[in-house]
């Protein structure tokens, strides 16, 4: 799980401990100037509480519309993603300014290839997630809430600042689901837009559209995990539904933010080709054969341990369905040695930018084109 803070060496200063646990999984050096506070710290937790947004008040309590789930809460109850409390009658975010990780990444893990190639994105996360995916690699804090991680103490502003003193080109609402701590991406991207500095959702495309089409407008790239297109297997592995997910993906489109796709392939569950044909069917009918389209392998984790990785066959088999189906950028992840990470011109088949594992060893676009035949490479290149 990348970055999480657990609950360990608690005798040590909190100097000591931001030194030791602030590890950046991509072996940059960030050394944090803010503190870090203990979950069991009541002040703490009370100075973090914010008034949600997009809440509505209904006859059996107050209504949470951000994401499909839309829970409704009576006075005390917290939301299915575990950061959204009831408190006299109004709905309030736990997880604002409390990030639980913050690293340095390669914009390449997120994965986004075509955009910022090679840059550094400042990534955070709060504890929560919206999903309950049994596959989750990250679920020791996207399974919890706010008040039971070690979380470090860091506004939107300051948020901002420490991107920009990493020199970092982009910040990332990763690890999580940004969407459970919306109101903490919102006002940390309206910053960074004004101060110049991206920003990025990773995200499992779970939100309602009134709240999607806002936030969009601060976005400058995502990249949506679509982990099946079947509603079933959905229920089934997310305890979510495909279609707000391809809803998301039309929205995100039309807004003009700039998007890349991710599937997983976990045996058993996501493995089925026709499955997979139909979904790249679907993507090139609904206008996103240049949307770059991640394969990811499954690793076993979390609640699917029995299964084994995912074969390589499979991943390659993948790939030749989506080409067959005429998506123009398809690659692979998380299968060293066999990833297929290079990003070629989809019309004369230049190799453009050579990737080795997070790093981009080559780039050769030009002002947004092939370099050899100058066909415009869709993506965010300045």
């Amino acid at each position: 799980m990348h970055g999480t803070l657990k609950n360990k060496n608690r005798n040590i200063s909190k100097r000591e401990f931001v030194r030791k646990c602030f590890a950046v999984s991509s072996g940059l050096v960030c050394m944090p100037r803010f503190a870090v506070f203990s979950a069991d710290n009541e002040e703490n937790q009370e100075l973090h509480r914010k008034l949600a947004m997009y809440q509505e008040e209904t006859p059996r309590g107050i209504m949470c519309r951000i994401c499909p789930n839309e829970c409704v809460l009576k006075e005390g109850e917290i939301s299915d993603c575990r950061n959204r409390i009831v408190r006299n009658s109004k709905l309030y975010t736990m997880a604002f300014g409390n990030p639980c990780s913050v690293n340095v990444d390669p914009v390449e893990k997120k994965p986004l290839y075509h955009f910022l190639p090679g840059t550094r994105a400042f990534s955070i996360a709060t504890a929560g997630c919206n999903m309950s995916c049994l596959n989750c690699q990250n679920w020791a804090i996207s399974q919890t809430s706010p008040d039971k991680t070690r979380n470090y103490d860091l506004m939107p502003d300051r948020v901002v600042s420490e991107a920009a003193r990493n020199k970092c080109r982009s910040i990332a609402y990763t690890y999580s689901e940004p969407t459970t701590f919306y109101e903490y991406a919102c006002e940390t991207s309206v910053i960074a837009r004004r101060e110049g500095i991206r920003n990025i959702f990773k995200t499992n495309g779970y939100i309602n559209p009134e709240p999607l089409k806002n936030i969009c407008k601060y976005l400058d790239g995502v990249n949506v995990d679509l982990k099946s297109f079947s509603e079933s297997t959905y229920l089934r592995l997310t305890g979510g539904k495909l279609q707000p997910v391809l809803d998301s993906l039309k929205i995100y489109r039309d807004m003009g933010v700039w998007l890349e796709i991710t599937n997983l392939i976990v045996p058993g569950w996501t493995d089925n080709m026709d499955e997979i044909e139909s979904m790249c069917k679907w993507l090139g009918e609904n206008g996103f054969r240049d949307t770059p389209l991640h394969f990811s392998r499954f690793h076993p984790t979390y609640k699917l341990q029995q299964l084994p990785p995912t074969p390589i066959e499979n991943l390659k088999n993948a790939v030749t369905i989506a080409r067959s189906e005429g998506i123009r950028y398809v690659y692979t992840g998380n299968a060293p040695g066999h990833d297929i990470s290079d990003t070629k011109c989809a019309a004369c088949g230049t190799t453009l930018i050579t990737r080795q594992g997070y790093t981009v060893t080559s780039n050769s676009v030009k002002d947004g084109k092939c370099s050899n035949c100058g066909n415009p490479v869709p993506g965010v290149w300045t």
